[in-house]
Parts: structure tokens; C-alpha cells; sequence
């Protein structure tokens, strides 16, 4: 199930809103529990077992841990943190891995290993990280072992953020599992988040998708500069409004039900170097591989040299997290490079030249996007000579003149949307007449926007959630 579905909008989310504001206080994470394994069951019926191993699994951890830490048994509890994260990377790697690494080993050594072809659980990467999280927090004393399993459950479970994040850390939200509040104000925020996210999603990211389709599913050898440039506007726009959108959407779902789930785009394509863009990027992951790999790692407390290796190593990790292919790896390592330039040399003229490093930063960022997409690195290879106009397909024919001609408004409409408009907002709210009109104004954009991506919705069939392959 997602969130933009008919099924989801009609029937699951009222369903669970009625039963959870009308059962007792007590009951209300049994009620979010509950209906979180049926939204994770609809699509994944079987691998609903998983995440519920996982969950008894590190609930169960957390207590042994919590227990060998208070009797003083460190050895003990280290123990059973290493059990926790290798059973947590051995069942993502065997359902997202296995084939990948057979794979490899068939090429290198001309075996013929048989392939399981396992689908992938759904959000799998995103509950392993957080269930990690938790055991290693516990280890380190940040938290208390959860000994409420009905809690921990609603914590790994919480369907607003289970299958494609943020990444929620559990001390985040610790207290909140226990009490929680859902007031006016919160409520009518949430649904503002929410209906924003679907907007993006329907409205921007699924047409903006539907052009980078046109685009890649044709032969890449003969594609013009234009072509290829416009097709990496497109996805670029597609990715960032429809993982965005959900993370909008995630956050909005949280705040009906109490949670206040942390930002996790802030946006990017404002940033003025790689650096930036990835404190403005999926920013739950960031948090994640920083502080339970870089940190651990050394960071930059051991100079420079190290540093660069732990850099190359969270950046190799983060893109062979996204997926199980060489182009990940590529894309991993692409901007692992840019950072270890950026922090040896480049960010001095970087914050002096705030329009170039904008533009270098973009363009950057579109070129990774490329290497994103495609799975098999000859299609990058291929790719990346029409970019740069090396595979004699010309610079702007015919077709180019009409891709653009019939999403010029929608493209227009994308890239506009990027920009932080917050400054010219707050200061447009402090006046006494926008104080009067912001409200309705708001409503009723909200409520033509969610209008009109129910239509849309109602009318299309083109509906794909790109970072649930992860």
C-alpha cells in the first residue's frame, strides 16, 4: 500500500484514525501496531515475518543488553550488540545482496551459481537501520531498553515511515511512545504536511517521471546532449519531489497521531557545494552513517589522511545502501570524492563565489543522478557521452524541441518550487492583513491541491514510489 492510493486515502487512513482516537489512551499503540502491520501486509504478506523478527529480535537484544550493562558485564553485552548488528546485516544482505554478490562472483570466476531472484521486503534497509540504532543506543547508554514490546513494535512498525523513512532514531521519539498529545493545531499541521507531500508526489514527481521515462527507455547511443541534459533535469526533479513528497507526507502522518518526526529535505538544490547538499539531502541518513560510522570510524580526529579513508568508506556504504549494483558503488564513491575535494581544497573559493558554486553544485548533482538511475554502468557510460555530446547524436534535434515544448510549464513549475521562499513568507505573515488572509489562503490551496491530486490519482495509472526499491 502507499500513501498515494485511493485505498490508502478512502479507506485505510480513516479507518485508522477512527479506531485510534476512539479507543483509550492505553491502547493507542496497540491500535498504530496494529493497523501498521496490516499497511505493511497489503503489499508484503510474507515478509511481514521479517520485520517482525527483526522486532522481537532487537527487543530482546535491548533487554540483554540493558541487563549485562547494569551488572557490570560489558564483555556480555558487547556480545550480544554484535549478534544484534550482524543478524540485523545478514538478513539485509541475504534478501538485498545475495544475488548481487553471486552475481559478481559468476563474472570474475565464470561460475554459474544459480540466483535466488528473492524480492526485496519493502523498506527493508530503512527498519534495519532503525533497529541497529536502537541496540547500539542502548549499548552506549543513550536510551533505556524498551521493555514494553507493544511500544518497540509501534516504534519499528509505524507505518507513516516505514517503508521509505525519514530514519527515525528511537531516543527521538522514546518519550513520545509513552505520552503523546494530538492537539488542533497538530492535527491541521499534519494534514497540511501530508496533502503538500501528495501534491508533490502526484502533481510534480509522477508527470516530471513520466518525461524521464520517454526519455531513458529509448536507445542511449543515439541520444542528443539536449536529450540527455533535459532527461537529467527531468529524473532530477522527479527524484526530489517524490521522495520528498513522502518524507512531507511520513512527517504530516506522524503529527495526527503525536509524533514529531525530524525534516529530512531542507531544499537541497539550494545548496551551494556537494557538502551542503547532503546536509539538505535525506538528511536521517546522513545522521545515521555519521554517528554509528563516521564518528566510530575516527572522523577527522586523526587527520587528514584518515579522514579521507572514512570518508571513502561512509560513501562507499551509503551507495551500496541505496541498491545492490555497481552503479550505486559508483555513485557512493563519486561523491565521496567530491567531499574529500571540497573539504582539501575547493570550499574556501566555494563560499566566495556563491552564484558559480551554486551552478557547480547542480550540475554536479545532475550528472550523479544519471549514475543513479541506470542500472548497468555501460547505460551510465552511454549516457554520460550524449551529456557531453560524444556519441555523434547532435545537440538539439526535433524531439528535443518537443519534450521540451510539452512539460516547458510543468519543468518551469518544478524548478521554481526548489527555492527557499521562507524569508519573503515569514516577513509576508507578519503583516495584519496576511494575518487575516494567509488562513483562508492556505485552505484553499490545500484543499484545491488535494482535489486535484485525488483526480489525478483517479485518472492515472503511473504511480511509482522510487525509494521503496530500497
Amino acid at each position: 500500500m502507499v500513501f498515494s492510493s485511493t485505498v490508502f486515502l478512502f479507506f485505510f487512513l480513516p479507518a485508522v484514525l477512527f479506531a485510534y482516537f476512539v479507543v483509550p489512551k492505553k491502547l493507542k499503540n496497540c491500535v498504530l501496531f496494529l493497523f501498521s502491520l496490516i499497511f505493511y501486509a497489503w503489499g508484503e504478506p510474507v515478509y511481514v515475518c521479517i520485520m517482525l523478527f527483526s522486532t522481537v529480535f532487537d527487543y530482546v537484544n535491548g533487554l540483554l543488553i540493558s541487563h549485562f550493562r547494569a551488572g557490570c558485564r560489558n564483555g556480555w553485552a558487547k556480545t550480544v550488540l554484535i549478534c544484534s548488528i550482524v543478524g540485523n546485516l545478514g538478513i539485509l544482505g541475504y534478501f538485498k545482496y545475495r544475488d548481487f554478490g553471486v552475481e559478481t562472483i559468476n563474472a570474475l570466476f565464470g561460475t554459474d551459481i544459480p540466483l535466488l531472484r528473492i524480492a526485496l521486503p519493502i523498506g527493508i534497509s530503512f527498519y534495519t537501520f532503525q533497529t541497529m540504532s536502537y541496540t547500539i543506543d542502548v549499548y552506549r547508554q543513550k536510551v533505556s531498553a524498551q521493555r514494553n514490546i507493544i511500544r518497540f513494535g509501534t516504534y519499528v512498525t509505524m507505518f507513516p515511515q516505514l517503508v521509505a523513512g525519514p530514519i527515525v532514531q528511537y531516543r527521538d521519539i522514546e518519550g513520545q511512545l509513552v505520552e503523546r498529545r494530538v492537539s488542533v493545531n497538530g492535527f491541521a499541521y499534519g494534514i497540511e504536511r501530508f496533502v503538500t507531500g501528495l501534491a508533490k508526489k502526484v502533481l510534480l514527481a509522477n508527470p516530471i517521471g513520466s518525461l524521464w521515462d520517454q526519455i531513458s527507455s529509448g536507445s542511449l547511443a543515439g541520444l542528443s546532449a539536449g536529450e540527455a541534459w533535459l532527461g537529467a533535469v527531468a529524473f532530477s526533479l522527479q527524484i526530489y519531489y517524490d521522495f520528498s513528497g513522502y518524507s512531507d507526507m511520513a512527517i504530516g502522518l506522524g503529527a495526527m497521531f503525536g509524533f514529531r518526526i525530524k525534516e529530512n529535505f531542507d531544499h537541497p538544490y539550494c545548496a551551494g557545494s556537494i557538502t551542503e547538499f547532503w546536509r539538505r539531502w535525506h538528511i536521517s541518513l546522513g545522521a545515521w552513517f555519521r554517528e554509528y560510522v563516521y564518528i566510530p570510524l575516527g572522523g577527522n580526529r586523526r587527520g587528514s589522511g584518515r579522514q579521507v579513508l572514512n570518508i571513502l568508506v561512509v560513501w562507499f556504504l551509503t551507495g551500496f545502501w541505496h541498491g545492490a549494483g555497481w552503479n550505486f558503488v559508483v555513485w557512493g564513491l563519486y561523491f565521496g570524492i567530491l567531499l574529500i575535494l571540497e573539504k582539501l581544497w575547493l570550499h574556501k573559493w566555494l563560499a566566495k563565489h556563491r552564484v558559480w558554486s551554486h551552478i557547480y553544485t547542480v550540475l554536479l548533482v545532475m550528472v550523479s543522478w544519471m549514475i543513479f538511475a541506470l542500472d548497468d554502468i555501460a547505460d551510465v557510460r552511454a549516457y554520460m557521452r550524449a551529456m557531453f555530446g560524444l556519441n555523434g547524436g547532435g545537440l538539439f534535434p526535433t524531439a528535443w524541441i518537443y519534450y521540451l515544448g510539452s512539460n516547458a510549464v510543468l519543468l518551469v513549475i518544478g524548478v521554481a518550487l526548489c527555492m527557499d521562499y521562507r524569508r519573503w513568507t515569514e516577513h509576508a505573515s507578519e503583516t495584519e492583513k496576511s494575518r487575516k488572509w494567509v488562513p483562508v489562503f492556505r485552505f484553499t490551496a490545500l484543499a484545491v491541491l488535494l482535489l486535484l491530486s485525488v483526480a489525478f490519482l483517479v485518472s492515472d495509472t503511473y504511480n511509482p514510489f522510487l525509494y521503496f526499491r530500497f
